[in-house]
């Protein structure tokens, strides 16, 4: 092929790129999309159209490289594209695009509705951990026995503790708080931050109990923190992301929430296919590909640095990461 055709076969490939995207609802749909995973049904409501006429539309988007479908159990749902190759013409012109609605800011009224569909996750979630706050340890060893994940992040921390001392830390999800012993001795102050009362009372027991004199429990969200103007050095969210309506807002807070050279570790489950972990264990995602941690830290202003996965018997993946406000001191 001589270079005038390798020329009109790259303009070509652009063609259905350029038709799928020059749509108005369908630009909305991406900016919809830029952080955030939804599934069709969702994508409906916030949109107030048919099923039928919603998949039309992301059928065309899908097979033109501007979606992707994301199976969760027996929904599929839809997020931008992982991995964009940055020397393809196609990628490239994919990636000018999201790059170009993402200048213009949702309408209020979009905005509101993608809360709503939050906060129905948030209660979901919620709903699960107050009923099964007795069994919260068995629940989650029914996926993964918690020092399989715990000792690699707590071996991770006390290795750049050494380099890097941590003065100020928050948990976010702390569970029955299992993990605060180890942020206490790292750490000189540490705040343990759950939506779940039921859950935190269990924290606060272990507090108790392991006389954790320097750990704050807090109800509430990151946004309280927000709020209050709290700052720390290390953020940590063992097993969290599959429970939160947004996984990709953790990252967002957790960079507005560090101080300059903080780091973010995180532990959680890879892309798995088992549908019962919704059900059994208050899972909202079926855990994440690594490229979407990675993106998500990136959009957040975050570099990714050292990574960790662990295998498990029964199937599942762990991935353990870190993310840092600067570069990675390695």
């Amino acid at each position: 092929m001589n270079a005038h055709a390798a020329d009109l076969s790259s303009v070509d490939a652009l063609a259905p790129i350029y038709k799928a995207s020059g749509d108005p609802l369908r630009l909305e749909i991406l900016r919809v999309l830029r952080r955030d995973t939804f599934g069709v049904l969702e994508l409906s409501q916030l949109f107030d159209m048919r099923q039928s006429g919603m998949s039309h539309h992301l059928k065309v988007m899908h097979k033109a490289g501007l979606l992707e479908p994301q199976r969760e159990g027996n929904a599929i749902f839809y997020r931008r594209p992982l991995s964009l190759d940055s020397d393809k013409l196609t990628d490239q012109t994919i990636r000018q695009i999201f790059d170009t609605v993402d200048l213009v800011s949702l309408p209020p009224h979009l905005e509101a509705k993608i809360e709503a569909i939050r906060n129905q996750r948030a209660d979901q979630s919620q709903a699960f951990f107050s009923r099964h706050a007795e069994q919260f340890r068995e629940q989650q060893e029914l996926i993964a026995a918690f020092d399989l994940y715990a000792k690699p992040v707590a071996d991770l921390l006390r290795k750049r503790a050494r380099k890097h001392p941590w003065r100020t830390a928050v948990e976010i999800g702390p569970g029955e708080g299992a993990f605060l012993p180890t942020l206490s001795r790292l750490c000189d102050h540490v705040v343990a931050l759950d939506n779940s009362r039921d859950m935190l009372a269990k924290a606060t027991r272990t507090c108790i109990d392991q006389r954790l004199n320097n750990v704050d429990l807090i109800e509430g969200v990151t946004d309280n923190l927000l709020a209050r103007g709290d700052a720390f050095d290390l953020v940590v969210a063992n097993m969290v992301l599959h429970h939160v309506p947004s996984p990709a807002d953790i990252f967002l807070d957790a960079a507005a929430l560090m101080n300059n050279g903080g780091c973010l570790v995180i532990s959680d489950l890879c892309s798995h296919d088992q549908d019962w972990a919704k059900e059994n264990c208050g899972d909202l995602w079926l855990g994440f590909e690594p490229e979407e941690l990675t993106a998500w830290a990136a959009d957040a202003g975050l570099t990714a640095g050292e990574q960790l996965f662990i295998g498990l018997r029964n199937g599942f993946q762990i991935q353990v990461r870190e993310f840092w406000k600067s570069d990675s001191p390695g």
